[in-house]
């Protein structure tokens, strides 16, 4: 099937598909799985990147079909003014918690560990069998051999829970050196709690999704949801935020059409593939067929993408914290105004 495409510019690799309407449900669909039952903004904000005239009254009516949206939807919203956490660097300040789930244990696993970059909003999921401090340390000894580790950390599990982390990781590493973080103000203490909230919705959808009670083993990929998805605060993803990219899921995340790619096997039928289509420079596949000649170079300007991103995360944070102190503003005025008037 030939498909229609926008045109493109010479600056990017922004190639964008027209969707016939046989194959709309599907596409929506299959976006909605890969970021866990997100929403609208989530979904139209990956859809966007790959097709062109999807809209959002067909958006909302699939989700308007979708019987795990409307139980989400039913939920009675807390009245909670959220204040973000503003971090200005990469490992300046990460949130360590744990969600309990003794209510329904998976094997030996009874609490899911939650570790999140307060700039990037990036997270890192695992699951634990005890709420034991030794336990945690194991797991962030791991996490900041791999991503570094952070100036401040925090949790909400208790200023003794988050001291005996430090001290243990303290003794395993002697070069290190963390603080923990005073006690959160419960307006910013909402962000967190909402993140743990939208980890879990995340999971239990994936669960119904999959026909499984293994919440262990469906933690990796709840992780690539959530960080794939777009941000409210940053305006953008958790994962773009950290790497300056759209995270790839192989080559459903390139610009080949679906009905192409589900014939390919090697190498070489990719190169036919990419022929044929006869996109030339516009095609983001090309870059992992063509050597790099300048490295250097690439790697300069993705260096220079991420701090990009980075910086625009903290301008996006500090408006959304400017907009949430106004609106408490608004409302204490509100609810004195109203208070006087029964007076």
């Amino acid at each position: 099937m030939d498909k229609l495409i926008v045109p493109v510019s010479n600056e990017g690799n922004d190639l964008k598909y027209y969707v016939f309407n046989e194959e709309l449900f599907n596409i929506i669909h299959d976006t909605y799985l890969t970021i866990g039952h997100g929403g609208r903004n989530r979904i139209e904000y990956e859809l966007n990147k790959k097709y062109k005239n999807i809209t959002r009254e067909s958006i909302m009516l699939y989700l308007n079909l979708c019987i795990s949206c409307q139980k989400k939807g039913s939920t009675a919203k807390k009245g909670l003014v959220v204040i973000p956490i503003i971090s200005n660097e990469l490992n300046s300040r990460c949130q360590i918690d744990l969600i309990d789930m003794q209510a329904q244990p998976d094997g030996n696993y009874k609490f899911i560990l939650v570790y999140q970059d307060h700039l990037t909003k990036f997270v890192l999921l695992r699951p634990s069998t005890h709420k034991r401090a030794e336990e945690v340390v194991y797991v962030l000894f791991d996490i900041f051999t791999t991503f570094g580790a952070p100036m401040i950390l925090r949790s909400d599990n208790g200023r003794e829970f988050i001291n005996k982390i430090i001290n243990e990781l303290c003794n395993m590493w002697e070069d290190l050196k963390i603080v923990h973080g005073k006690p959160r103000h419960s307006k910013s203490q909402g962000s967190v709690e909402r993140a743990n909230q939208d980890v879990e919705n995340i999971l239990s959808t994936w669960l119904q999704d999959n026909k499984t009670k293994k919440w262990s083993e469906g933690l990796k990929f709840v992780q690539l949801m959530k960080n794939r998805s777009l941000h409210h605060g940053i305006k953008c993803s958790p994962y773009e935020a950290m790497f300056g990219c759209s995270a790839k899921i192989g080559l459903k995340s390139s610009v080949l059409p679906i009905s192409i790619i589900n014939k390919l096997k090697t190498e070489e039928d990719l190169e036919a593939a990419i022929t044929s289509m006869n996109t030339g420079d516009h095609c983001e596949v090309d870059e992992i067929l063509i050597e790099e000649k300048n490295e250097e170079e690439k790697i300069g300007n993705r260096i220079n993408k991420i701090t990009a991103v980075r910086t625009e995360s903290v301008v996006n944070l500090k408006t959304q914290a400017n907009r949430s102190i106004q609106k408490k503003i608004l409302s204490g005025k509100s609810g004195r105004n109203r208070q006087n008037q029964n007076t």
